[in-house]
């Protein structure tokens, strides 16, 4: 196999990115713990980082985490029914019903969320 065998199927470039994301992800779960130890120092050390926090690079950073949290998200959410083997009886309980209660309680934290922020 070459360097790029991942490339050859879509779903092998779905698990790298995937896998990749959990990386951008937990660096962004530090850079927020540093901005919230900041927030608890000096206001001028808070002032410094929250600066940098909002550089034009930073600010791509904030997109690409975002876009690999949904990805982790979403593709968490299709493989629960792949993983949770659920009958009613003897028949399976179909994938929407078991991963539709993830997506709808994801969808009622987000408005939830949005609610506290713009009010």
């Amino acid at each position: 196999m070459g360097a790029l065998w991942w490339t050859a199927r879509g779903s092998y470039l779905l698990v790298f990115l995937r896998e990749v994301s959990s990386v951008f992800i937990a660096a962004y779960v530090v850079l927020l713990i540093i901005l919230i130890a900041k927030a608890g120092g000096d206001e001028a050390s808070y002032e410094s980082y929250f600066e940098l926090f909002t550089s034009p690079g930073m600010l791509v950073l904030h997109v690409v985490a975002f876009l690999f949290s949904l990805l982790h998200t979403i593709t968490f959410f299709n493989l629960i029914p792949k993983g949770l083997s659920v009958r009613l009886g003897e028949e399976p309980v179909p994938p929407a019903l078991i991963s539709g209660p993830n997506y709808a309680a994801w969808g009622v934290v987000s408005v939830i969320v949005l609610l506290v922020i713009l009010l």
